[in-house]
């Protein structure tokens, strides 16, 4: 009986799938999909491909430089100065003076005093300051890898629905070559036929002698 060997090939059907966030395309070269260009997780992959460095780099480094911490340091170092003098001259040192009670050199040292507290809650204001622009760098990375990381699974459901519906539409040849059945039986039988006259005249020779 003849060998028989099979070639099958699967040709998948061009797909395109789409949703307002992302869109997929496959064909027999693969699956491909990308975002819509111009939405929300667009920009955010956008976004945090090209500012992740920097965002790290202010979670692992924070620094008074940036403008929100200016702004916030400013307006602490203005209240504290002006509010502590005021303080301290109307509910102090103007009391005492008007009652002659204080010297000038003690007006002094109450005012070196109130310069040295206020360097020592300055200090303590930029420590947590920092602290909390840490705080705050290490919530927005965590947001921004959510969203991202919401894209990513976009894009993964839409290149799993484009290949389902390309294999769906995916056509399959198979081609073989081998021996003929018909060919092989034939000769089986014609050989037959010739043993069979072969044993037919060797008996007739072996009868009559």
């Amino acid at each position: 009986m003849g060998k028989q060997s099979n070639k099958t090939s699967t040709v998948y059907g061009n797909t395109t799938t789409t949703n307002p966030y992302a869109t997929a395309t496959t064909n027999n070269s693969g699956t491909t999909a990308s975002f819509q260009p111009g939405t929300a997780l667009d920009s955010v992959y956008n976004f945090v491909n090209k500012n992740m460095n920097t965002l790290l780099d202010e979670y692992l480094n924070p620094s008074l430089n940036s403008t929100t911490n200016q702004a916030k340091l400013n307006e602490y170092t203005s209240t504290l100065a002006s509010e502590s003098l005021k303080n301290l001259e109307n509910n102090i040192i103007n009391p005492l003076s008007n009652r002659n009670m204080i010297r000038s050199s003690q007006a002094t040292d109450m005012y070196n005093n109130l310069a040295e507290a206020n360097t020592n809650s300055l200090s303590s204001y930029i420590n947590e300051l920092l602290s909390e622009s840490q705080d705050n760098s290490a919530a927005m990375i965590n947001n921004l890898l959510s969203a991202y990381l919401q894209g990513y699974n976009v894009i993964s459901d839409m290149q799993n629905q484009s290949l389902q519906t390309s294999a769906g539409n995916a056509t399959t040849t198979s081609s073989g070559k081998g021996n003929i059945l018909s060919q092989s039986t034939g000769a089986a039988n014609e050989t037959a036929d010739i043993l069979s006259k072969f044993l037919s005249i060797y008996g007739s020779l072996k009868g009559d002698l």
